[in-house]
């Protein structure tokens, strides 16, 4: 198969699809792989690199023209969608649900579309979602405590504090993979961290690895609002997979939180935990409501790109070379944690839970693969 490597063109996204360690892989498989020159140059991935792997290089015209697999990491963006075909395999983090245009652009295209975010694993986990999750949730804490310092508009608060003042208090509403890696960070840095979830044994977990260093809370309506009006940093780590994330901060309890304090929200992709969040850049990352800032980076993983890609490559290699060994459709047939991953075929809708949130019809893929032979 040709598969297909386009430099990313979203608003300071420097990863890359495949590394030259991965290109070399599926070359050894007998596949043949264009890349976009410089689509790895940012994070120190030369062309003289690709080629060393075995790689074509060439223009996006090129590796769209001669791709049948199209293996990217962020959104296809418009110009992008516009070059996709029925012949396209597109293997990619997509976040449909907040996303109509994108949504009715990949619907137009015909191509088969795999969402990283809802490949699962035979443990119900999320494998290649994690990998990003761990990042954010790293980045969420070192980009929250940034955030507070006064210059860049928060309360002046240092998370670890100094002998003889107050630390400054951590919130993080969720404690799956970002949460969990957020409160790893937090309690390095010395914070005060109390992590909410309604999953009892989530919450167990995280109470027998920390102990008293950290306090854990049920998740309701009450004890959410009494931790974030007192939070200098909240952090939004809740995912519903393939959904729109559910609002769980509410605008009016945004105005009653301490002036100064910041807002995380990692959920962002899929359309962010608060009402008042919209998605913003790493060239322009926060913005101010009722005097607390917020951080709602959609691509914040892009901004330590080299690692990130080298982490998502792990995890994206096996699928990628089953896809391009077998074909898509035998592969999503064989696999039903790939399958999972499958947003849109041929112009159907997948994902039961991007049809909710955006009221389109969707089938199951088990069906749209089956229409499509």
């Amino acid at each position: 198969m040709h598969i297909g490597v386009p430099r990313e063109i979203k608003n300071h996204e420097y990863r890359v699809g495949l590394t030259p360690t991965a290109v070399a892989e599926l070359v050894r498989s007998g596949h043949e792989v264009t890349v976009e020159h410089d689509a790895g140059a940012a994070i120190g991935f030369t062309d003289n690199d690709y080629a060393a792997a075995g790689a074509q290089l060439g223009s996006v015209e090129t590796v769209f023209q001669r791709g049948q697999l199209i293996v990217k990491v962020k959104e296809p963006q418009e110009q992008e969608r516009a070059r996709l075909g029925p012949k396209h395999i597109l293997f990619t983090y997509l976040h449909l649900a907040p996303d109509r245009p994108q949504t009715q652009g990949l619907l137009s295209s015909g191509a088969l579309c795999i969402a990283y975010e809802t490949v699962t694993d035979a443990r119900g986990g999320l494998p290649l979602l994690a990998p990003m999750s761990e990042v954010a949730g790293r980045m969420a804490v070192q980009a929250g405590a940034g955030c507070l310092e006064k210059a860049r508009g928060g309360r002046g608060v240092l998370l670890g504090g100094v002998p003889g003042v107050p630390r400054g208090r951590v919130v993080i509403l969720g404690g799956g993979v970002v949460g969990s890696n957020a409160l790893a960070m937090a309690i390095g840095m010395g914070a005060d961290v109390t992590v909410l979830d309604k999953n009892p044994e989530v919450l167990r977990l995280l109470d027998a690895r920390y102990g008293n260093r950290i306090n854990t809370l049920y998740s309701t309506t009450a004890t959410l609002e009494e931790q974030v009006v007192v939070a200098d940093l909240v952090i939004g780590a809740v995912l519903v997979p393939g959904a729109a994330a559910p609002k769980l901060i509410s605008a009016e309890l945004v105005s009653r939180m301490r002036a100064g304090a910041v807002l995380v929200d990692v959920a962002i992709d899929q359309g962010g935990c608060a009402e008042t969040s919209r998605a913003t850049t790493h060239a322009d990352p926060t913005y101010v409501v009722d005097d607390v800032v917020h951080y709602c980076v959609a691509n914040m993983p892009g901004a330590v790109a080299r690692t990130a890609t080298q982490a998502l490559n792990n995890a994206t290699l096996p699928f990628v070379l089953a896809l391009a060994n077998k074909g898509g459709r035998q592969a999503l047939s064989e696999d039903p944690h790939l399958r999972r991953g499958l947003n849109v075929a041929a112009g159907q809708l997948t994902n039961a839970s991007v049809g909710e949130a955006l009221g389109i019809p969707a089938q199951s893929p088990e069906d749209a693969l089956a229409a499509m032979r």
